[in-house]
């Protein structure tokens, strides 16, 4: 597989990020597509080849995709991917307008690919470890999940001005409801149920200078009687990020900047740490995922799981 043609479309800090981590895992037949035929930022050693033309690439043996790209942009690459029988990893969020399921499961089938959205949260070591113990039910049932992310949105790219970012614009699918949604998809993943009831609330009182909510507040049901608050900010100042799950016999506690998972049951403590947690582990670990399960050849049904939360998270986002 390391042999074959992969495809980044979008070459922006996280377009970069991709392509390091495959030229680092041995994928050498790296095709990147850009509007234009820029320098990059930091591509490490990774040797590439520029297309700027969508044609072109009809033209040579792509084998998977990997979505890079502005989130308003994501749908109809992705579409355009699947239908030429590419696998597609497609960054998260994969659409911020709400679009038509079935014509895609009805593509993905006939072409026999995957899509995958690139919710690489869900390959923390400790948020897995959080995973393992409601699935055995460790510590009794689920009752409750919380989130909190909140950071500052003009120290994520230093070198660009926050206000012409895509995560400041509406057209482009900005916003940090579905920048950071990534804790909408890690609440669903822990819950293990569909949802029954949504509330979401949008904050637009910040002195960021941006098209869209600075700070969204959700509350969620779901069928099996769990629910969950996700809090998402990127307008304060000090960043912070943590994750509590109540069980019917402890509290988990989960501080992502300082790597630890502390469960509480009232009586005993216990403590678990990842030393020396490098953050792009999880971006590796998404990768090796995603052409592991290509391999397998068990395309439809994961796709379908993940387009139809992707879909759920779609609406939840924009209020649709």
């Amino acid at each position: 597989m390391k042999e074959k043609n992969i495809l980044v479309i979008g070459a922006g800090s996280i377009g970069e990020r991709h392509i390091r981590n495959l030229w680092q895992q041995g994928f050498h037949n790296i095709i990147v597509y850009r509007q234009r035929n820029i320098p990059f930022r930091d591509i490490t050693d990774a040797k590439v080849t520029i297309v700027t033309e969508w044609n072109t690439l009809l033209q040579l043996d792509i084998f998977a995709a990997i979505i890079c790209t502005p989130t308003s942009q994501h749908l109809s690459q992705t579409y355009s991917c699947i239908e030429n029988g590419w696998h597609v990893l497609v960054e998260k969020p994969l659409s911020h307008q709400l679009f038509n399921v079935e014509p895609f499961l009805s593509l993905i089938k006939e072409k026999n690919t995957l899509l995958q959205v690139g919710y690489m949260l869900r390959y923390h070591p400790l948020l897995q470890l959080a995973k393992e113990i409601i699935e055995n039910e460790t510590y009794g049932k689920l009752i409750n999940i919380q989130t909190y992310w909140g950071e500052y949105l003009p120290d994520w790219h230093p070198w660009e001005d926050y206000r012409n970012s895509y995560a400041a614009k509406v057209e482009l699918g900005g916003g940090p409801a579905l920048t950071l949604s990534h804790d909408i998809d890690i609440a669903n993943w822990l819950s293990g149920a569909n949802i029954k009831l949504v509330q979401p609330l949008k904050n637009y009182a910040s002195l960021l200078e941006v098209e869209t909510e600075s700070l969204f507040d959700l509350n969620i049901a779901y069928e099996n009687n769990t629910t969950a608050h996700i809090h998402v900010n990127f307008c304060q100042r000090k960043a912070q990020r943590w994750y509590k799950i109540i069980t019917s016999d402890a509290v988990i506690d989960i501080d992502y900047y300082a790597n630890t998972l502390t469960i509480s049951d009232g009586t005993h403590t216990k403590k678990e740490t990842v030393e020396g947690f490098d953050r792009n582990n999880l971006f590796i670990a998404q990768q090796n995922d995603f052409f592991d399960r290509i391999s397998v050849n068990e395309h439809y049904l994961f796709s379908k799981q993940q387009l139809i939360n992707a879909y759920n998270i779609t609406k939840i986002c924009t209020h649709e």
